[in-house]
């Protein structure tokens, strides 16, 4: 039998909105998907200047190939965010928040500043990995 395990030990700071880590076992796909950016699927940037709305673009990319795997988002069990140096993460959470509310298991997550990004409007990219039974 397939499982995942969410490992928050009880003597290190309770996580909220990630898990510390998470390990798998049994047969299952890993899925992972490339950096994310929020290109709509005409090609058009969504959000110029706006952390919040191309986070939202952002994780609409992720969806849509979570779909087309025949996952969804509670088969991600890492996401990396890379944040262009500057931006204020709480935006980009509440784009979380507003997408998918609170998880019931929250993925391992790492986030990171970077001093840019493959295009000068891109704020935010993000990728992540699913495990699908």
């Amino acid at each position: 039998m397939a499982e995942i395990n969410y490992i928050n030990p009880s003597d290190m700071a309770a996580p909220q909105g990630y898990s510390h880590a998470i390990s798998v076992t049994g047969n299952r796909t890993t899925l992972y998907i490339g950096g994310q950016n929020a290109v709509d699927g005409k090609g058009r940037l969504v959000g110029k200047d706006n952390l919040k709305e191309q986070t939202g673009q952002v994780l609409d990319n992720i969806e849509k190939i979570l779909r087309d795997a025949g996952a969804n988002i509670e088969s991600i069990v890492k996401f990396n965010i890379y944040l262009l140096q500057g931006q204020n993460p709480q935006e980009g959470f509440l784009a979380f928040q507003s997408k998918w509310g609170y998880l019931r298991h929250s993925p391992v997550i790492t986030v990171l500043f970077v001093a840019g990004l493959g295009n000068p409007d891109w704020l935010v990219e993000i990728d992540a990995i699913a495990v699908i039974p």
